[in-house]
């Protein structure tokens, strides 16, 4: 499955609901309702074909094995019936059914069955329970010794093909059980993955152009083995950008090795990537391999590549121009297979230009460019983020917090966030740990370096001369105030406004404002 980022939330909610259904039907119909069933044909077949014994029988799914489910006097054990010497494989392997009135006394499945079990079988019938869903035979059932010495006939063996029939909708339901509760275990994994890939350190929201052309570009190039270079300021989730490209790619089970350039010391540069033998040099008492082995067949990811040193520059090349490099110490050529995904807050081709990073390896690096933007540019996504912390951060600290005032999103939507997601995400952390348990974030409680900005004005200040950042004030101003006036009415507040329904809507959900049902006094948020 390949998420859309833009609508995560959607797609979240569509599969938590499928998972309800598939639980209510799991519980209504469980494996044991469909034994249940199985084992009422098991006592009703020998009474209507006056024979002392049934039993069902069922190929286990993947191996071929031919298993008894539930026969007459078979509660505590369960027999495998072979393919090629019993009656009941031959029925399963030919789908068609079987009569046997004078069984061999001496040899035969049912021979070995009888000694093991103490039954004597004297004459049986058997037939195949067909797939009702096209996918061939999936059993068989047996009857075996009809009463007072008389013979199995095609007339009973009809009958009982007619019940098998029947008996192959409830063998189809175990199975489909079974593969509800796959699903269910697998959507559970899916909305765990969602939940980590957009809900997790940096949020990836995008209701703003900006962010929806950046994951636009992100899903595009995870369909190909292209190399790509991340940029953005820090704090603007490139590495959460990195990470959503391998898990949209075919390397999604593959490793995803995260390197930070800018922390590794040159001197240990070169061991650091291509790995060390032992005796190398002082300290290398073992073997090891490098980042390069590392990420062998999964994805390379270079964090501030800007600070690679010149001095293994060269040897980078190789390894990716190449794919192949030896560990110090050692003359052996390894090869590797990765894919490299780069992300710098630095212009690369201005250090080209000062000649601080080779061309040569610009090229090879960087065959995409993808722009992360920074919050200041992305106002509409604040709101949605800023909740998405907030629900984090409660569940990190075990406590409930209502939500945010209204003016405190609408001071978040206008400050410029000179460190991006990062910096959000520190300041509700904040705001968590202040607010007492049960209340809601007030403007008070916001940091002065939010509540100032970087110029250090308060909000309001005549000096803002920031037009998009007016304009957003006065439009969420003007959307509580026809909320307030309406009583909460969409329509009517939506036809005071002069926008359409949907258009009123989209806008509350931009700015975090309630979307029905109550007045922005009454809000959560």
């Amino acid at each position: 499955m390949t998420p859309d980022p833009e609508s995560t939330a959607d797609l979240h909610q569509r599969l938590a609901s499928l998972r309800a259904r598939l639980e209510a039907v799991s519980r209504r119909w469980t494996v044991g309702s469909y034994e249940d069933l199985i084992e009422l044909f098991v006592v009703l077949l020998p009474r209507t074909l006056d024979s002392e014994r049934a039993t069902v029988f069922v190929v286990e799914p993947g191996t071929e094995r031919i298993w008894s489910k539930i026969g007459t006097g078979l509660r505590e054990r369960q027999i495998e019936a072979p393919r090629e010497e019993s009656i009941v494989g031959r029925a399963v392997s030919s789908g068609r059914w079987i009569i046997e009135n004078r069984p061999s006394p001496a040899q035969g499945f049912h021979r070995t069955v009888d000694a093991s079990t103490g039954f004597i079988t004297r004459n049986l019938v058997c037939v195949p329970i067909r797939s009702p869903a096209g996918h061939g035979v999936s059993g068989a059932v047996e009857v075996l010794n009809r009463r007072g010495g008389k013979p199995f006939t095609e007339g009973d063996a009809a009958l009982l093909q007619r019940a098998a029939d029947y008996l192959a909708i409830a063998i189809e339901g175990v199975l489909v059980n079974q593969e509800i509760r796959a699903i269910g275990l697998d959507l559970d994994r899916e909305v765990e993955r969602l939940k980590t890939a957009y809900l997790g350190d940096v949020p990836l929201v995008a209701e703003s152009p900006a962010m929806r052309a950046a994951l636009g570009m992100v899903r595009t190039l995870a369909a190909t083995p292209v190399n790509v270079l991340i940029q953005g300021e820090n704090g603007t989730g490139k590495e959460v950008m990195a990470r959503l490209l391998r898990d949209l790619s075919d390397r999604r089970e593959r490793p995803f090795i995260a390197v930070n350039c800018a922390s590794i010391p040159e001197t240990l540069m070169e061991s650091e990537f291509l790995g060390f033998e032992r005796g190398a040099f002082t300290g290398a008492v073992a073997s090891r391999g490098g980042r390069f082995e590392e990420a062998a067949g999964g994805t390379l990811f270079l964090d501030e590549v800007a600070d690679l040193p010149l001095s293994i520059q060269p040897k980078f090349l190789r390894a990716i121009q190449e794919g192949e490099g030896t560990r110090l110490g050692s003359g052996q050529v390894r090869r590797y297979d990765f894919r490299v995904v780069s992300a710098s807050n630095r212009d690369l081709r201005a250090a080209v230009a000062r000649g601080a990073f080779r061309e040569d390896l610009f090229y090879r690096l960087f065959a995409v460019e993808v722009r992360v933007p920074p919050l200041r540019e992305r106002p509409e996504d604040i709101p949605a983020l800023a909740h998405a912390f907030l629900q984090d951060t409660c569940r990190r600290f075990g406590k409930e917090i209502l939500g945010f005032a209204p003016e405190v999103l609408t001071l978040f939507e206008r400050h410029p966030w000179p460190g991006n997601v990062r910096q959000l995400k520190r300041e509700v952390e904040r705001l968590v740990a202040l607010t007492p348990h049960g209340q809601t974030i007030t403007l008070d409680r916001c940091s002065d370096e939010v509540l100032r900005g970087p110029g250090g004005q308060q909000p309001g200040d005549a000096s803002d001369m920031n037009l998009p950042r007016r304009l957003a004030a006065l439009e969420t101003d003007l959307v509580r105030r026809a909320l307030a006036a309406t009583k909460g009415q969409r329509s009517r507040a939506a036809a005071l406004l002069g926008v359409t329904r949907q258009g009123l809507h989209k806008k509350l959900r931009r700015m975090g404002l309630p979307a029905a049902g109550a007045t922005p006094e009454g809000s959560r948020y």
